[in-house]
């Protein structure tokens, strides 16, 4: 079984703890307001906002909108490919889960409105299909 980690918040605090097969084992331990005691497992953490912080191209009245709030982790067509309805286009992670956005119709990838990296919310546009 491969443990999972979660983080916790009680009492102002917020624990993270890894757990497998029934056995829990506390990583580390912090102020919910402040930063953490342990340094943070994933640098990558730190370079997300960077990448959020890139303007996006703007969307037309047509942009495929988000479905849900997370990241985009993935994008799998590049601009000017070829999609049909159903394929997937994009990933979003939200909830430890990857979730597929698919092309609502046939045509040509003419925009990628949310690049990986991106964090979306729900109705945020993704991309534009023409």
């Amino acid at each position: 079984m491969i443990p999972m980690k979660y983080k916790v918040k009680l009492n102002g605090k917020i624990y993270e703890v890894e757990v497998e097969k029934g056995n829990a084992e506390l990583l580390s331990e912090y102020d919910a307001i402040s930063a953490p005691v342990a340094a943070p497992a994933a640098p990558a953490v730190a370079a997300a906002p960077a990448a959020a912080a890139a303007p996006a191209p703007a969307a037309s009245g047509n942009a495929t909108k988000s479905p849900l709030p997370g990241v985009v982790v993935a994008v799998k067509k590049n601009v000017g490919d070829k999609v049909k309805a159903g394929e997937v286009v994009m990933l979003i992670e939200a909830m430890k889960m990857e979730n597929e956005i698919t092309a609502t119709k046939d045509g040509t990838l003419v925009a990628v409105l949310a690049p990986k990296g991106t964090q979306v919310q729900v109705g945020s546009a993704l991309f534009e299909i023409a």
